[in-house]
């Protein structure tokens, strides 16, 4: 299993319309055929020393194979969330790992 996890830190310039797009734009992504699972959401409110909650969104996407992966990069839905919605975020971080 790959695990594909995002995290998004939004320009605090971009209007709350845009960030429901944006969210909206995030939640097209659980319609790419093949994947196992799909989670978005917002930091918790758990609160310890170790735990970061500077970030808007965070996407977690569990695929069966590296080759999911592959292919989940290039699907349309996903290149159309990124072309249109890049001049959101001001920071993004992603971590990829294999359980």
């Amino acid at each position: 299993m790959l695990i594909h996890t995002v995290f998004f830190w939004l320009d605090r310039g971009i209007s709350s319309a845009k960030k429901k797009s944006f969210l909206r734009g995030l939640k097209t992504l659980k319609k790419i055929k093949g994947l196992d699972a799909v989670f978005i959401g917002r930091p918790a409110a758990t609160k310890r020393p170790a735990i970061d909650r500077t970030y808007d969104y965070g996407l977690t996407v569990l695929m069966k194979n590296m080759k999911v992966h592959e292919a989940y990069q290039k699907h349309a839905l996903h290149k159309r969330f990124l072309e249109k919605f890049f001049s959101c975020w001001i920071k993004v971080v992603i971590y990829d790992h294999q359980a």
